[in-house]
């Protein structure tokens, strides 16, 4: 099995326990040069708000999008925009990346900003 399928598998598997829960989701995608947010209603059918490192905002307070500096801001952004929606709890939907690094930084940085796991 090949990495990025064994990641998909992962991601799946995650979703459907985040769906019988019923929660609102915190989806994140990571790339080599990027990281995306968002915030996905509970049955899944609208994301509610997103951000990520292509934000113009966001990438002028930046050096490089691609690092854990950049995913701690962009965790932070999602989590002020989340609170201004009315939302505080969430169930963090990782697609199937290990939670460390640029993963790991976005959840921390959304939780000190309020956001509840």
């Amino acid at each position: 099995m090949d990495k990025h399928i064994a990641r998909l598998r992962r991601a799946r598997k995650t979703r459907i326990r985040i769906s019988e829960l019923g929660m609102v989701r915190l989806c994140v995608l990571r790339t080599n040069e990027h990281i995306y947010a968002q915030i996905i209603s509970s049955d899944g059918s609208s994301v509610l708000t997103s951000a990520s490192t292509l934000e113009v905002d966001v990438k002028s307070q930046l050096k490089s999008t691609g690092n854990i500096a950049a995913a701690a801001v962009v965790g932070k952004r999602i989590a002020e925009k989340a609170k201004l929606i009315g939302i505080d709890r969430v169930a963090f939907d990782r697609s199937g990346f290990q939670y460390h690094g640029r993963i790991r930084a976005l959840a921390e940085a959304a939780r000190q900003n309020g956001l509840a796991f």
